[in-house]
């Protein structure tokens, strides 16, 4: 496994990120913790998940559970590893259907941090990350609570996920470098945030893709993803490898965190950290 600063932390290239294991659709839990477990086995460094990480309509915060007992049934070097999670999100029902709903208001972060802070079992989160800007709250006040979770020590860094350029540079001239990572959607059908890979990168904070493999997404979408699939008939290895190891060649701070509900598609994904794509392979991407 290759290896990426995200802060003070080394993280795996290719990290793992445990939402599909957490939300609709989850594995069992037993099958879920072996996903984990594999991942771990095989080099990866660094879990992300969140509080809002669980069906819509159950108990939250499902998934910081999940990752907390993985680790803790994990026989492997607990200390190579760090975990982020992310608070600012909640789960609803809209039209009877499962959704995402902001919560950014600074008190309930906090509290949330708390909360994410004991079902991880920990003293200090390794990452702790807001989840999704609100336009109900001016965005100093979601970095001001960031500030002083930090400052009371529940946190040992913190990051800011869902952003445009303008907030990452006031979130850094904020917390300084105590700010570490921008996590934003990242994939060959979600290129809109090119322009935060590159704030990122000026700043020397580390860009952490979700969703790099394009998550949910719809057939229009396919043709998107064409480019990938030749190469990947070309050589004979999945299109998930091809799409990772492209991530990977947009810049050195750029992390894919893409989850998994089996053990052989994330064992598949990993190997994308040693693929090497050829300038004219990556030419054809674009």
């Amino acid at each position: 496994m290759k290896y990426r600063n995200l802060g003070p932390y080394k993280a795996s290239a290719i990290s793992y990120g445990n939402m599909p294991l957490s939300i609709e659709g989850r594995p069992d839990r037993a099958t879920a913790i072996d996903v984990i477990h594999a991942a771990l086995d095989a080099g990866v460094t660094h879990i992300d998940t969140a509080w809002a990480y669980y069906p819509s309509g159950e108990e939250p915060q499902y998934g910081e559970g999940l990752a907390a007992e993985a680790l803790r049934t994990w026989d492997g070097d607990r200390s190579a590893i760090s975990i982020a999670t992310k608070v600012g999100h909640y789960r609803n029902f809209t039209d009877g259907k499962p959704t995402w709903a902001v919560d950014d208001e600074p008190e309930h972060l906090k509290e949330r941090a708390h909360e994410s802070a004991r079902a991880l079992g920990v003293e200090t989160i390794d990452l702790l990350y807001s989840h999704r800007p609100s336009p109900d709250v001016p965005y100093e006040k979601v970095i001001g609570a960031l500030a002083d979770l930090l400052d009371e020590g529940l946190t040992r860094t913190v990051g800011i996920s869902n952003v445009n350029p303008d907030q990452i540079r006031l979130a850094h001239r904020i917390l300084g470098d105590r700010l570490v990572a921008v996590q934003n959607q990242f994939s060959p059908g979600f290129r809109s945030s090119e322009p935060e890979i590159d704030v990122t990168g000026e700043l020397g904070l580390a860009f952490v893709a979700w969703s790099p493999l394009g998550g949910y997404r719809k057939p229009l979408d396919e043709p998107k993803f064409a480019p990938f699939q030749k190469i990947a008939d070309a050589r004979g290895i999945s299109r998930a490898q091809v799409i990772l190891a492209w991530e990977l060649a947009r810049a050195p701070h750029v992390i894919p965190i893409p989850g998994s509900h089996r053990t052989a598609t994330i064992l598949d994904s990993l190997k994308a950290a040693d693929l090497e794509l050829t300038d004219a392979e990556l030419a054809s991407l674009g």
